[in-house]
């Protein structure tokens, strides 16, 4: 038994150690881009399952035998690791699976040069519909178009110069007829592209500034899209 129970905890050991380099490596190796983001981030999920199977071999050393306080601190860099990624990816708020996000649900604005992005070609930028929607509104019953009390064409020169101005932003798209702009914004951490178009349409005597934020990658986006257009709207309503 003594033996059963500390090849448990040399397991458990190992695979907290492994999880750790995991953990580590994946974002640092897609942040400094020497690896796309969805592979530094697969690397990641590989390390977070690894402290998972970490924690579970370290019970199972706990219930099985004496050996207590050795497979305890074995456990330990596998605890912190699950701790930190449950609070930083947002499962405590019960944040939607969802990867586009848009203050207009029924008109959604439209991307129109995204779909001519390398990275974006034979993709489908249409608004997924009625599911995401509900969704959406149920995760983010807050999320609502800015009101602008000043005409829609300076509202649209007060929207693409602020937009301008985003750090990590780059527009490629910026059409006064239409009132819209279009880009996309990179992630600080794993690198990923996320595409965003904002109109700007009349509203009595004012304007009302609709945006929307969609992944490139993933199906979901830990709140992401969501803190984008609150972020944009923030700055441009001070």
């Amino acid at each position: 038994m003594p033996g059963t129970t500390s090849r448990f905890g040399r397991l458990s050991t190992w695979l907290g150690r492994f999880s750790v380099v995991l953990v580590l490596l994946g974002p640092a190796a897609a942040h400094f881009e020497l690896v796309r983001p969805i592979v530094g981030f697969g690397t990641f999920g590989v390390g977070l399952l690894a402290s998972i199977l970490s924690l579970i071999t370290g019970l199972l050393a706990l219930i099985v035998g004496p050996y207590r306080s050795r497979t305890a601190a074995g456990m330990v860099p596998a605890i912190l690791i699950i701790a930190a990624v449950f609070f930083a990816s947002g499962a405590r708020q019960d944040i939607p699976r969802i990867n586009d996000i848009t203050t207009d649900t029924d008109s959604p604005p439209q991307f129109v040069n995204a779909e001519s992005l390398p990275d974006n070609i034979g993709r489908d930028m249409t608004y997924p519909g009625v599911e995401f929607a509900a969704q959406q509104k149920e995760g983010y019953p807050d999320l609502a178009p800015l009101v602008l009390a000043v005409p829609p064409d300076e509202a649209f020169k007060q929207v693409a110069a602020m937009a301008r101005s985003m750090d990590g932003w780059r527009i490629t798209r910026e059409d006064p007829a239409a009132r819209a702009v279009e880009g996309y914004d990179t992630t600080k951490l794993f690198r990923f592209k996320d595409d965003f178009v904002i109109e700007v349409r009349p509203l009595d005597s004012h304007s009302q500034v609709q945006m929307r934020s969609k992944s490139r990658d993933g199906k979901g986006d830990v709140g992401t899209n969501a803190k984008r257009i609150n972020a944009f709207f923030a700055r441009l309503g001070s």
